[in-house]
């Protein structure tokens, strides 16, 4: 009884592999392992991370801020160029005071001059007192330049400050740690307490809503191959059984390269092979690194 039943289940075991041998139809075209776009997210700004809200395998939105580096310096900096615009203000009003105390005394000298322009007429007054009058004026006009002169000088000197203020603001912007795209958290470079510097790695995120399957073709497959051509994608969801994805073909290099060390399914191992990127929309069952197979072009 004992044998008997151990025979029906190797048959079983024995129809059921054989089932799957047939869903798959013919050996595949491709093989290779899955891949995806990784950013490594790195510090734009140097001091101490107040927070770092990661942790490998989360999923995180774009745009969310994730962590943050100490902003207190670059703040303080802002309110001391806001002190020195106050000053620089004061300065420009006191500017403006003198230019409307010499236009004022100008005006009197104008008017000065047509008194006495009418009075030389009548020879009730001389030549050099309308000289000396006009030479005053002149002397109005050298001081109006010399304090419109100033007051340009001022007005730079407030634009550069709020151009110093922009680029601090700038700065503590950068000091937010964003997270790039939508994606899960692979790898985690630093923590919270720690010191960081410009450019230095914090974590590394990879969108993994669409995958790659990167596989190797042989030269004489190259050709019957374009960007764009649909493929059917293939891996090993239980004992036995396959699962399968629609993909588009959405690289394939220029350059020809030896057949890689993790392609274990090539008869010639020393064959030049290209290598193509299949596009697949992820269910959540294709990880990073899974090895997987491919049809071009399937019916």
């Amino acid at each position: 009884m004992k044998d008997t039943l151990k025979y029906f289940t190797l048959m079983t075991a024995a129809a059921l592999i054989l089932a799957s041998c047939s869903a798959n139809g013919k050996k595949s075209d491709a093989y290779g392992n899955f891949e995806a776009d990784e950013i490594i997210v790195s510090s734009q700004a140097n001091g101490l991370i107040g927070f770092l809200n990661i942790a490998e395998g989360n999923t995180v939105p774009a745009g969310v801020v994730v962590g943050a580096v100490d902003t207190v310096q670059l703040v303080l900096k802002i309110s001391q160029l806001k002190i020195q615009k106050d000053i620089i203000r004061s300065k420009r009003q006191n500017i403006e005071a003198q230019m409307e105390v010499v236009k004022e005394q100008k005006a009197n000298a104008e008017h000065d001059l047509g008194i006495f322009t009418n009075l030389l007429k009548g020879s009730a007054a001389t030549q050099k007192q309308v000289d000396d009058i006009t030479a005053q004026i002149n002397v109005f006009d050298k001081q109006i330049r010399s304090i419109s002169t100033q007051g340009t000088s001022i007005k730079d000197e407030l634009r550069s400050a709020d151009i110093q203020i922009d680029q601090i603001k700038d700065q503590i912007e950068k000091c937010y740690i964003r997270n790039p795209i939508d994606g899960t958290v692979l790898t985690k470079y630093a923590n919270a307490g720690e010191i960081t510097a410009f450019s230095k790695p914090l974590y590394k995120i990879a969108g993994l809503s669409e995958i790659f399957l990167k596989v190797y073709i042989s030269g004489d497959q190259i050709s019957s191959i374009k960007l764009g051509d649909s493929a059917e994608v293939m891996i090993d969801s239980a004992v036995g059984a396959i699962k399968k994805f629609e993909g588009t073909v959405s690289w394939i290099s220029d350059k020809a390269e030896f057949t890689p060390k993790i392609i274990q399914t090539k008869a010639e191992r020393v064959n030049l092979v290209y290598a193509v990127k299949i596009k697949v929309k992820n269910d959540g069952s294709l990880k990073i690194g899974m090895p997987g197979e491919a049809n071009f072009n399937a019916k």
